[in-house]
């Protein structure tokens, strides 16, 4: 088998790439390890920035995001018992976020590609890729699972959209990393109850962080800081409901909407960055070149804005025949990176509670959170980075 972009892995980075690619002509095939059916529910991001809404749109892939997703202008920051709402579009110019869920954005890109795209080969297993170094890069893979034939993609250039664990990440043999893991972790839920607010809620308190979020107008999805070892199964439901209602408490009538809980589960947080994003024709993507901590909601949109750069790249390549965007891939797209490590990191270390924090550092947040919600250009700041640094 033979083509043009051979991209491993079905994320939402590589289903976009693909998309982007076909529309500049450029043929792709794309091999997921898992069945459809898993890559179209599993659970991940949901806060699209003002960019990585209007790539969707403008790669003709935002039509249902338009209809059933939900558009906001702001969060709410919440500490001391008090709340104070960040106005996005009053901040930035106009821009706002999108709530819509990473399986949503998967399914539509998948029924594109599908219909539209070039070959999307699910439950076939990237086994290696060889030849980075060469003009003749190939991936080895398997379809069918284990008992499965072996075969061959032959192809111009490999991306490896395949995660921290994936393949292509271990094909690059030298590169620094920088990572940092976090002593606590999420326990976050899906209950089907109609959110509490209109909008997201980061909520910072003496018991530990907890977010308020939401997946549609009937589903809630809510967040509890919680020791990093910790086991979903040993909160009970009332338990869950009870922490939150302590950790959003405020001096007005609030009140948390409490419902079945549908899911549980332990999110870890880390940082993490791999330097640098390309070897030979190896290019990486997404979380195999990247990890933020959820708190800023930027690792989807990360992904995008990798995808987006190297797609114009080799757009360039194909129109040009030069290849300087391509060489200046990984340094374009590591600017871009390192802002949204930055800000999530701002992000994680206002708001969580440290196992070891000292009165002196809660104070420190405190002071902080003031401080964004009293100056114009600090509560600017945090409303740029929010709602998406430039791509490329």
């Amino acid at each position: 088998m033979r083509t043009t972009v051979g991209i491993i892995g079905a994320g939402p980075a590589g289903l976009l790439l693909a998309r982007l690619l076909h529309n500049a002509g450029i043929d792709s095939v794309v091999l997921e390890s898992r069945d459809r059916a898993y890559v179209e529910r599993r659970q991940r991001a949901g806060i699209l920035e003002q960019g990585t809404v209007d790539v969707l749109r403008e790669a003709g892939a935002g039509e249902r995001m338009d209809r059933e997703g939900l558009r906001h202008d702001g969060i709410e920051l919440r500490f001391d018992r008090r709340r104070h709402r960040v106005d996005f579009p009053a901040l930035t110019g106009g821009r706002s976020v999108m709530v819509y869920a990473q399986t949503e954005v998967c399914k539509d890109l998948i029924a594109l590609q599908l219909d539209e795209g070039g070959p999307l080969l699910f439950e076939t297993e990237a086994l290696a890729v060889e030849g980075a170094e060469t003009d003749r890069p190939r991936v080895r893979f398997r379809h069918g699972g284990a008992e499965g034939a072996e075969d061959v993609l032959e192809c111009d250039y490999v991306v490896g959209c395949d995660g921290f664990w994936g393949v292509a990440r271990a094909a690059v043999p030298d590169g620094r990393t920088f990572e940092r893991t976090y002593p606590f972790g999420w326990l976050g839920i899906l209950a089907d109850v109609a959110p509490s607010h209109d909008e997201l809620v980061y909520a910072r308190h003496d018991r530990g962080f907890a977010l308020l979020s939401m997946r549609s107008p009937s589903v809630s999805r809510l967040y509890l800081q919680v020791p990093a070892d910790t086991d979903a199964g040993s909160w009970s439901d009332e338990r869950i409901w009870d922490e939150l209602e302590r950790r959003f408490e405020t001096d007005d009538d609030w009140t948390l909407r409490r419902g079945p809980i549908t899911q549980k589960s332990v999110t870890p947080m880390r940082s993490y960055v791999h330097e640098p994003m390309r070897h030979g024709r190896l290019f990486l993507a997404g979380d195999a070149a990247h990890i933020v901590p959820p708190t800023g909601a930027k690792g989807l949109n990360l992904a995008v804005g990798d995808v987006v750069t190297l797609a114009r790249a080799l757009a360039h390549r194909a129109a040009t025949g030069s290849d300087d965007l391509l060489d200046a891939y990984s340094a374009t797209c590591l600017r871009r990176v390192w802002q949204a490590e930055r800000f999530s990191y701002d992000m994680t270390t206002l708001l969580h509670t440290a196992p070891d924090a000292t009165p002196f550092e809660d104070r420190l947040q405190l002071a902080r959170l003031d401080r964004i919600t009293s100056s114009r250009a600090a509560e600017t700041d945090l409303a740029e980075a929010y709602t998406g640094f430039p791509i490329g």
